[in-house]
């Protein structure tokens, strides 16, 4: 066993910062995982996640003496040595084996899970000059390995990668409605705000005696036969989980308080149809 716990406990502060707001995800544990995580668990993990490591656990030590973070009840720390069986995501240069501190739950009886040997997926970034040594991303950022959690993680991976990948809302630029000739008939749209400043917009369609219908256009053209996405694509996630609950006040300053309601709505139907970010 190595002699590298102290340039690892540097790291675990920030690692349990992060956890205080991460999605709870499966942590890995002795048993079998038997219950996929989310689409969205699994997304939330990747994106906020420089390193994803397909790796094996080749031993570990619990670390006793608790002079880093506080540890959550319920859980144990333990420095973790793994072998590296595949690099997901990430182009920092990686050890063959590799090190970290894990706060992962005790099993049913109050012990140390038997996590040697195990196969799992990190979610971690790079330790500053250390090729050898990663830091979780969060404390549910180590998840048992199993094939359909690696095949969810890639696909993820690759459509967050691609260069037409959709980019992450960071709010609401704004939004208009306009009535249409004949009672109930109306068009809004809503304009977003993304991470790299990408267009994205939402459309929403009332027609008369018809459901109304709303699509998301990926461009600065308007495209209305693109419809809404399907459940469990990157671009569902980035909207689920990036989508404000209501429209800000801010968004519809130039609209009539009657358009300004009938935008409300129509934003509200949007999230209906999406679901939550589970």
């Amino acid at each position: 066993m190595k002699h590298a716990l102290p340039l690892l406990f540097c790291c675990v502060a920030a690692s349990s910062a992060v956890a205080q707001t991460a999605p709870q995800t499966t942590q890995n544990r002795a048993e079998a995982q038997t219950v996929l995580p989310s689409y969205a668990t699994v997304a939330t993990a990747i994106t906020g996640a420089p390193l994803v490591i397909d790796a094996r656990i080749r031993d570990l030590i619990r670390i006793k003496e608790i002079s880093g973070a506080p540890l959550t009840s319920g859980r144990v720390r333990l420095y973790v040595e793994a072998d590296v069986l595949a690099l997901i995501r990430g182009s920092s240069p990686l050890s063959a084996q590799i090190s970290y501190i894990a706060d992962v739950p005790l099993d049913a009886r109050g012990k140390v899970p038997k996590l040697k040997k195990q196969r799992v997926l990190l979610f971690a970034r790079p330790v500053a000059g250390k090729g050898g040594e990663v830091q979780l991303t969060g404390i549910d950022s180590q998840f048992a390995w199993s094939p359909e959690l690696d095949a969810l993680t890639r696909r993820i991976t690759r459509d967050l990668l691609a260069a037409n990948a959709a980019p992450a809302i960071t709010g609401i630029g704004n939004a208009f409605h306009v009535p249409g000739a004949l009672p109930g008939e109306g068009e809004t749209q809503i304009f977003l705000k993304t991470g790299s400043g990408a267009p994205i917009s939402l459309q929403i369609l009332r027609r008369p005696g018809e459901q109304t219908r709303w699509s998301v256009s990926l461009g600065d053209i308007v495209d209305e036969s693109a419809g809404a996405p399907k459940r469990d694509t990157l671009l569902w996630f980035r909207l689920a989980c990036g989508l404000p609950k209501s429209l800000p006040a801010d968004a519809l300053n130039a609209e009539s308080p009657q358009n300004a309601e009938a935008a409300r709505e129509d934003y509200q139907l949007v999230l209906r149809d999406l679901g939550p970010c589970t």
